[in-house]
């Protein structure tokens, strides 16, 4: 079975457009009614209609009843639309698999063909309907969250005219031709068709995205967090987004009623007290029902002194301080530190445990790193409560630092829950969504964090540049898909990324995805290399559960073994550098050590 990689460049453009559609705001036509308008006033009647247990029964055959005649219209009109200049024949490809229709597919006169369309995992019945030349109007993919959602064909009803297809909503698509070896979904675009009929091959294919189903998804939809937010300061988060030296970013949230914050400060043993005013955002979770919105604040604290030791409080207004927590910006560059990294978290309780655990027995280290998959799913809010929730007060007085996985973008969506919650550096490639692939220095060693879930080849120029000017004594790497593994080595990053890795000197790469563990050799050129000082060591972990138990050993492996909930402590005194990994009873499970 092929595995979902990172998105190629050729989707790249497309799929930011339905992102923003699908989960930012709204984007519709002039005078359209906007379906995501429509889905936030149900949710709401619902929410004011009926109980949590009633919510959870809610079937298409309710939802249907219970809508209004405009309301329908839009729901069957205004998901999919576009414009054709001559007579067309349209052939909706749906998954058999789902076991309810789209409600509006009969309605508007689509008849079900004995055609069947094929990919690897899926087989799709093809629905037909011939239109005038003008607007194509296509409802929802239907009220359940049935991931592979239908994809469109088009071709003239007449043979001798040429068609030209203008898409109208979402704005920006991608049109290929209908055959096999095509793609249809642009968060997968190695998932391609192995059958076509003869009667649809060569056909303009209109793709989309797997994640749209989540648009008008109401049965089994709604959830429940169990960290709700109240009106005092909670999952409050250090991160940087400038100089670890110089800045601190204090992140917190509070319930939506909270417009407000502020963030007094000193130095230790200073009476001297600073206050900065958080920036703030309204965050809805329109299916979790009981804590839909809340209020989020980032404080930048500036012109902080190196080495030093802060204290600082929380306000809402009122007068009401949070109990006082401490952190310390970084030193020379000759200082000793020590930093934590984690492969996937996956929002665990026990990861919770794992990261007190490094807390209480590593009180040396500096910050926490987490190479992906930091939630199960990225778009529900609840997970995120869990993740800060279980992390309670580690992550107050050191900073998370990370990058996104493909739970945390998950289904072509996007990470906007991702990018909501964390405020790092803006200094990634030109281009790119800010603070998904980034870089910063602490002390002596250079951290690339590189979302491989966004377009390789785009950001290694940018690495170059980065590496180029870099005079930092260590250099690691942070991504979360590694390209050395035994599951299903990533071709596209070892051919595009390890030579820049080569080329420059990075030391380590940490990546997780793969749920076991492994240190690999040094390489150079994908060979392990003669000289023990030289090459990059690829490292695997996992902060939660385990699997791939029985992947084999690469010969590029110097230690590989199945694993779950396991951290890496990482000291580095100028050009000596002490690493080990412990499990959750706190035993070290590989330990080496390196000099420059």
């Amino acid at each position: 079975m092929m595995l979902q990689k990172s998105i190629s460049l050729k989707s790249f453009v497309v799929l930011f457009a339905l992102v923003v559609f699908c989960c930012k705001e709204e984007i519709h036509p002039p005078q359209a009614s906007s379906l995501s308008t429509n889905m936030d006033d149900l949710v709401t009647r619902f929410y004011a209609s009926f109980d949590g247990a009633t919510l959870d029964t809610i079937s298409d055959a309710f939802i249907q009843s219970y809508l209004s005649a405009d309301e329908k219209e839009v729901f069957s009109t205004n998901y999919w639309m576009f414009q054709v200049n001559v007579p067309v024949i349209v052939s909706i490809m749906r998954d058999k698999a789902q076991a309810v229709e789209p409600f509006w597919i009969r309605q508007a006169g689509f008849q079900l063909t004995e055609l069947t369309v094929k990919n690897e995992l899926s087989t799709y019945e093809v629905w037909q309907k011939e239109f005038d030349k003008g607007s194509v109007n296509l409802g929802i993919n239907g009220f359940d969250k049935h991931r592979p959602v239908y994809f469109v064909s088009v071709a003239p009803k007449n043979n001798s005219d040429t068609l030209k297809i203008t898409p109208l909503f979402p704005a920006a698509q991608h049109i290929e031709r209908m055959d096999s070896g095509a793609f249809t979904y642009h968060d997968w675009d190695e998932l391609t068709l192995t059958e076509v009929p003869d009667q649809l091959k060569g056909h303009q294919l209109l793709t989309t995205i797997r994640g749209r189903a989540r648009e008008a998804h109401l049965v089994n939809a709604f959830r429940r967090t169990e960290f709700p937010s109240t009106t005092s300061p909670d999952q409050v988060m250090l991160t940087w987004s400038e100089a670890p030296d110089a800045t601190i970013d204090i992140q917190w949230r509070t319930s939506s009623e909270i417009p407000n914050g502020k963030v007094r400060y000193w130095a230790a043993g200073s009476g001297d007290t600073l206050n900065v005013a958080a920036d703030s955002f309204k965050m809805e979770d329109r299916l979790l029902e009981n804590d839909r919105y809340i209020q989020r604040f980032t404080a930048k604290l500036t012109g902080l002194n190196p080495a030093s030791t802060y204290s600082y409080q929380i306000s809402t207004g009122e007068g009401v301080w949070t109990a006082p927590e401490q952190f310390r910006t970084a030193g020379r560059d000759t200082d000793p530190f020590s930093f934590i990294w984690f492969g996937d978290v996956h929002n665990t309780e026990r990861w919770g445990d794992l990261i007190h655990q490094a807390d209480q027995n590593h009180p040396d280290n500096s910050f926490y790193i987490i190479a992906g998959d930091l939630v199960n799913t990225g778009l529900h809010r609840d997970d995120w409560d869990k993740l800060f929730g279980y992390a309670g007060k580690t992550i107050s007085r050191k900073p998370l630092m990370a990058v996104p996985g493909n739970h945390d973008s998950q289904d072509g969506l996007g990470a906007w829950m991702y990018e909501a919650m964390f405020s790092f550096p803006e200094n990634g490639p030109e281009g790119f969504i800010p603070e998904r692939t980034y870089a910063f220095t602490y002390q002596n060693a250079l951290y690339l964090m590189l979302d491989a879930t966004l377009p390789i080849a785009p950001q290694s120029a940018w690495m170059h540049q980065i590496l180029a000017e870099n005079t930092a004594d260590w250099t690691f790497v942070v991504t979360h898909f590694p390209p050395y593994n035994a599951v299903e080595p990533y071709e596209n990053l070892i051919h595009e990324w390890v030579p820049i890795f080569d080329q420059y000197g990075v030391d380590m790469v940490f990546g997780g995805h793969y749920h076991y563990y492994m240190r690999s050799k040094p390489l150079i050129n994908s060979s392990v290399s003669t000289d023990p000082t030289k090459g990059t060591r690829y490292f695997i972990s996992i902060g939660t559960t385990g699997k791939n138990k029985d992947a084999p050993k690469g010969s590029y492996a110097e230690v590989q073994f199945e694993a779950d909930f396991l951290y890496q402590h990482i000291k580095i005194k100028g050009k000596s550098l002490d690493y080990s990994s412990y499990n959750l009873a706190g035993e070290v499970v590989d330990q080496f050590s390196l000099q420059k």
